[in-house]
């Protein structure tokens, strides 16, 4: 007997399943989408628990697939609230699976009231069925339209609960939903009450600080020390400044930037108070490379930071100007400690070594399109093509 899989589209031949019957008329729908959506929608408990397996195989890598099975949202939020942990986690995945890229399936799948079991599974003591919730969130929470709801719903406490106290993998969802939700502005002063920082700054001094894990713990401190109380609770977590400076030193490009861009915002804020703390640190290396190896945006607040780290809070007159080479001897002649000054110094100089060899290559290639005219070139004029 030929396999279901291998059936023409165009074949008049059906298919039977679980005692349900497919037609394989219909070539633009696959088979097996067909039948998970006919399962999904029997009732029938042992049926859609399959059906929900099957979808999240399907929806696992096609896009295609979630758009075609956005059907089976209802159905597999219905399987949420019933009183099956197996049915739970199977749908919870399911649904997971269907959010991923798909903005209209993160939306339906709200709309179609999964938030709150997903959120009371955020409580369970069935640390599967707490991943998957939290995952689930940290999908959920990528849509702006999301973002309120998710809020309104309760999660955020939950999730700062997680963070503090959830296995590996859920903290590192925790803080990803958090720094997602931050970005709606009435969310960061939900998330601030809820004294997330400690959570977030342990996280970030045990994670690797090139992680996708580390550049959101710095996204979320970011955003978090606008407010006096973000900045006063960074500075008294013992290591909290230590390990921003740290992802700014080996963090990636947007890990840097974040981080450059939270010690800038505690700078600016008050000079008196957090430029202490943060040269305390060491942070000079890791912000002199930034002025020359790291985003543009990160350069520009690594300079700004820099000037504000200077003893003089006051700009220099014209004749003698603000040098990064000045900025930079002058704060290093207020540092203690020869190691530090001696690791600064030695930046520096590779600092500006890089900016001469970045001149030269500028200069080099000025010259490849202004050749002189006054060169006779096989007695002809000379020409210059635009590149």
């Amino acid at each position: 007997m030929e396999s279901p899989h291998s059936l023409s589209p165009s074949s008049s031949s059906s298919y039977s399943s679980d005692g349900v019957t497919f037609d394989t008329e219909e070539p633009r729908t696959p088979l097996a989408v067909r039948r998970a959506l006919h399962l999904i929608n029997s009732g029938e408990p042992h049926l859609c628990l399959q059906a929900a397996r099957d979808i999240r195989r399907l929806t696992k890598t096609s896009q295609r697939c979630r758009r075609q099975l956005s059907q089976a949202v209802g159905p597999l939020v219905s399987m949420l609230r019933v009183d099956s942990p197996e049915s739970h986690e199977s749908a919870l995945l399911a649904l997971l699976n269907l959010a991923v890229k798909d903005e209209k399936n993160k939306i339906s799948i709200v709309e179609a009231g999964a938030l709150e079991p997903i959120v009371s599974f955020l409580k369970s003591q069935n640390l599967n069925l707490q991943e998957s919730a939290t995952a689930s969130l940290l999908t959920l929470s990528a849509s702006s339209t999301n973002k309120p709801i998710i809020s309104s719903c309760g999660a955020i406490p939950l999730l700062v609960d997680i963070l503090r106290d959830g296995s590996p993998q859920a903290k590192a969802d925790a803080v990803m939903a958090l720094s997602n939700l931050s970005t709606h502005p009435t969310n960061l002063r939900t998330i601030l009450e809820t004294n997330p920082i400690p959570s977030v700054v342990d996280l970030l001094k045990k994670c690797k600080k090139s992680s996708k894990t580390a550049e959101k713990c710095c996204a979320l401190i970011e955003s978090l020390v606008d407010y006096d109380e973000g900045r006063t609770a960074l500075t008294s977590e013992e290591g909290g400044v230590l390990a921003v400076v740290e992802v700014l030193e080996s963090g990636t490009l947007q890990s840097r930037e974040h981080a450059v861009g939270a010690l800038l915002t505690m700078c600016q804020s008050d000079r008196c108070k957090y430029r202490e703390p943060i040269l305390r640190e060491g942070v000079i290396p890791g912000l002199l490379e930034l002025t020359v190896q790291g985003t543009p945006k990160s350069q520009s607040k690594a300079r700004t930071l820099l000037q504000l780290l200077r003893e003089s809070p006051y700009p220099r007159s014209e004749i003698q100007p603000d040098t990064l080479e000045n900025i930079v001897c002058n704060i290093i002649s207020q540092i203690d400690g020869d190691d530090q000054s001696g690791k600064a110094k030695k930046m520096l100089a590779e600092m500006v070594q890089v900016s001469m060899e970045q001149s030269l290559r500028h200069l080099q290639q000025r010259a490849l399109v202004c050749t002189p005219s006054d060169l006779p070139i096989a007695g002809c004029a000379s020409e210059v093509s635009s590149k």
